[in-house]
C-alpha cells in the first residue's frame, strides 16, 4: 500500500522512526494531489512550495510532519477562506481557527483547504467559485457536503486526515459517501472559534468542527489534540479528554435501528446496520433494537433552525448579490423561504422547545446511551439527484439525510465508520451516536465496529 494511503497513525510511526522525513512525506502527498485533484476537485487552495516550506521547518509535536487538509470554512492563516461563494472570492484568513492552531502547534503540515458547497448549506459539494467535487469511487457521483472536498481528499490519499464541520451531517454524510471515518463531537468539545460563518445562536448547539480520517484511531488522535479547551470560546466546554477502554464500553447498552419507521433505507444500508450489530455482538457488546420516541420532534426542530434560521443569518451577506449565488445555495434559499416565516414568538417557542426535546431525548437514552443507526437512506448519489425510490416509496433529498440531523439538535457526538457497499460499489457507513460528552465512548464503540470492516481504497487511489 502507498505510504499516503496508510493511516495517519502509521504515517506518524514512519516519521518518528525516521523511515521517512517530513519533506519526503510532503512530496508523496504533493505528487498525489497533482495527479488526482484535477479529476476530484477536492482541494481548492494548494501551493506546493508553501507545503514544502512547512515540511522543512517541522518541529517536535505529536503530529510532527503529518500532512493534513482543512475545510475551506475553517480559517487557516494565509489561505483563502471563501466558503465556496463568489461573494467571498479572494478572502484570505489572517489567523488560524483555534482547532487549526491546536493541530499546527503539534507539528501538522497544512496541505491546503478543501471545497464545500456555497455557505455550507447542502449535502452536495458544488459552487460557482470552484465547481463540484467528485466522489473518488465514481466521478459521476458526489462526495457529499458540506465537507465533501475534505472527505474526497482523505479517501483518495491526498491528505492523511483533516477537519470538517457539521451542522446537519456535514462530516458524517461525506464520510459515508466516500468510505472514511468522521466524528461530529459534542457541541463545544472542539472550539468553533475561527469557523465561517460563526457557530453562534442555535448553531452553537447544532454546529461542530469535527475530525475526518481513514481510521477511527486517526479521528481519535485529532479529536484529542483539537479538543483542548479554549478560554475565550463562549460556547466551549472545558472537558478533559478521557479515553474509554473497551471493557468500559462493553458495559454500555447499545440500541440500534435499521430505519426510523418514517423514511426507508436501501437494502444494502439496512444490511450494513445488521452487519455492524452482529460484529458488536460477537465482541461481547449488548445490542438491542431500540428507537427513542423523540427523534422526529428533534428533526423537526433541527429543520427550523438549520433551514430558516440559517437563511436569516445569511440575509446580510447575500443582500444585493443573489445574481452571483450558486444553484445549490439558491435551492436552499427557495426551500427555506417557502415555509411559513418565523416570528419572534415562533422562534422563541422553538428555542424553548429545543431544551424540552433535548431533555426527553436524554431521558430516553439513559437505558441505551449508545445508538447505532444508518447515516443516510442512500449511498452517494449522482450529481444533482434529489429524489429516490426506496421500497416503493419516493424519498426526497432532506428526508434521506434525516438520520444525522437528530444528533445536531441534541448537540451529541456521532461517528461514522465504513461497513458495507451498495450494488454499484459505493461505500456505506454506519453511525454510532451517544449522549453529550460521551465522545470517547462513541469512538471506542466505533473502533470495535471498525475491526470487522474499515477503510478500503477506491480504485482511483
Amino acid at each position: 500500500m502507498s505510504i499516503a494511503l496508510q493511516s495517519a497513525v502509521e504515517q506518524l510511526k514512519l516519521l518518528r522512526n525516521h523511515d521517512i522525513s517530513p519533506v519526503e512525506l510532503a512530496e508523496e502527498h504533493i505528487r498525489r494531489i497533482e495527479r488526482l485533484n484535477p479529476a476530484l476537485n477536492a482541494i481548492v487552495d494548494f501551493d506546493a512550495d508553501k507545503v514544502r516550506a512547512q515540511a522543512r521547518e517541522v518541529k517536535a509535536g505529536e503530529l510532527a510532519g503529518l500532512p493534513i487538509t482543512i475545510k475551506s470554512s475553517i480559517s487557516v492563516a494565509g489561505y483563502r477562506c471563501e466558503v465556496g461563494s463568489l461573494l467571498r472570492r479572494g478572502h484570505v484568513a489572517e489567523r488560524d481557527a483555534v482547532a487549526v492552531a491546536r493541530l499546527r502547534g503539534e507539528g501538522a503540515v497544512i496541505l491546503g483547504t478543501t471545497n464545500c458547497p456555497e455557505f455550507l448549506m447542502a449535502y452536495e459539494t458544488d459552487n460557482l467559485l470552484h465547481g463540484r467535487t467528485n466522489n473518488p469511487w465514481d466521478l459521476d457521483r458526489t462526495a457529499g457536503g458540506s465537507s465533501g472536498g475534505e472527505a474526497a481528499a482523505i479517501a483518495a490519499g491526498m491528505s492523511a486526515a483533516g477537519l470538517g464541520s457539521d451542522s446537519g451531517g456535514s462530516v458524517r454524510e461525506p464520510a459515508h459517501f466516500s468510505g472514511i471515518c468522521a466524528l461530529k463531537p459534542t457541541s463545544g468539545r472542539i472550539s468553533s472559534v475561527g469557523h465561517v460563518p460563526p457557530c453562534i445562536g442555535p448553531f452553537s448547539t447544532l454546529g461542530a468542527i469535527g475530525p475526518m480520517a481513514r481510521s477511527i484511531a486517526d479521528v481519535a488522535l485529532l479529536f484529542r489534540i483539537a479538543s483542548q479547551p479554549c478560554s475565550f470560546d463562549p460556547a466551549g466546554t472545558p472537558v478533559a479528554y478521557r479515553p474509554v477502554t473497551m471493557p468500559e464500553a462493553k458495559r454500555l447498552r447499545i440500541g440500534y435501528l435499521e430505519d426510523d419507521e418514517r423514511v426507508p433505507v436501501t437494502p444494502e444500508t439496512r444490511q450494513a446496520v445488521r452487519d455492524a450489530v452482529n460484529a458488536l455482538k460477537q465482541q461481547g457488546f449488548e445490542v438491542q433494537r431500540y428507537q427513542p420516541a423523540s427523534l422526529e420532534a428533534a428533526r423537526k426542530l433541527w429543520d427550523i433552525f438549520f433551514m430558516q434560521c440559517g437563511a436569516m443569518f445569511y440575509e446580510p451577506e447575500i443582500a444585493g448579490g443573489r445574481a452571483e449565488l450558486s444553484p445549490v445555495f439558491l435551492d436552499f434559499l427557495a426551500d427555506a423561504e417557502g415555509r411559513t416565516p418565523l416570528t419572534a414568538t415562533s422562534l422563541l417557542q422553538a428555542w424553548a422547545q429545543m431544551d424540552l426535546v433535548r431533555s426527553r431525548l436524554l431521558s430516553e437514552m439513559e437505558e441505551f446511551p449508545i445508538l447505532l443507526t444508518p447515516v443516510c437512506s442512500v449511498p452517494a448519489f449522482r450529481h444533482g439527484e434529489r429524489v429516490w425510490t426506496i421500497e416503493g416509496k419516493s424519498v426526497g433529498y432532506l428526508d434521506a439525510m434525516r438520520y444525522t440531523q437528530w444528533f445536531n439538535l441534541l448537540g451529541a457526538p456521532a461517528a461514522v465508520i465504513p461497513v458495507g457497499a451498495s450494488d454499484s460499489g459505493m461505500p456505506i457507513g454506519v453511525q454510532i451516536a451517544g449522549r453529550p460528552f460521551s465522545d470517547e465512548a462513541v469512538l471506542t464503540v466505533a473502533s470495535a465496529v471498525e475491526t470487522a470492516f474499515g477503510y478500503k481504497a477506491p480504485s482511483i487511489a
